[in-house]
């Protein structure tokens, strides 16, 4: 295992989208793994480096809220973008009037975690890089809290706060929970070749307010 860090989250609100929701979004209990290793790499990314999530601990109870969001109904056409781009006279714009509709989002509301996770060295790594060098990169960044970008919780308009974690103990709010099942979770995606992307999945068992996520099943 590569060398571990552990990073404290937290926003006012947050959506972590169930795929099986087509229409109106539902957000996940919990932040995905998929979302945490978003929030790292918006910290600290390189090629030479990957991010692991290990574990996720929950230390503000579960809250849902719902609202009303303004959405689009359609994207801007590919083929539109590429005519205007050669000369063509091709609408650049979604028209509001006709294409905004309100739905209704199920949002979490005042989140907290910390993620613990590791970085493993990659093939792209050249013969400067070495674990220290990113560790020591990734422990500068966190306790000044710099960021490539601004790190989000499940959707851009929910930006996440985030710090370096110190505590030797993590509280949760179900340190006295000793098992809550949540069911399937999206785990990641796998980005397999001639550029197909394939959902990962596993059975979400918090434990005394922590997921462990090394070595669980991953169903494709």
């Amino acid at each position: 295992m590569g060398i571990g860090v552990r990073v404290k989250v937290w926003g006012e609100y947050a959506l972590f989208s169930r795929p099986e929701m087509k229409v109106e979004r539902c957000s996940y209990d919990v932040i995905t793994p998929s979302a945490a290793r978003g929030i790292l790499e918006a910290v600290y990314w390189h090629p030479g480096m990957r991010w692991v999530i290990d574990k996720i601990y929950v230390v503000n109870p579960i809250q849902f809220t719902s609202i009303r969001r303004n959405e689009v109904k359609s994207k801007l056409s590919a083929s539109n973008a590429l005519a205007a781009y050669n000369g063509g006279k091709k609408p650049l714009f979604i028209s509001s009037r006709e294409e905004i509709v309100q739905r209704a989002s199920l949002l979490l509301r005042d989140v907290e975690y910390v993620i613990e996770a590791h970085f493993d060295m990659t093939n792209a790594a050249n013969a400067s890089d070495n674990p220290g060098k990113f560790k020591d990169n990734i422990m500068r960044r966190l306790k000044k809290g710099e960021c490539f970008h601004n790190p989000y919780l499940g959707c851009r308009e929910f930006p996440a706060k985030f710090s370096l974690c110190e505590e030797d103990e993590v509280s949760t709010a179900y340190d006295q929970v000793d098992e809550k099942d949540l069911g399937f979770m999206l785990f990641d995606m796998e980005y397999l070749e001639g550029g197909e992307i394939q959902p990962m999945f596993f059975r979400a068992v918090m434990k005394k307010g922590m997921l462990d996520l090394r070595d669980c099943e991953v169903i494709r």
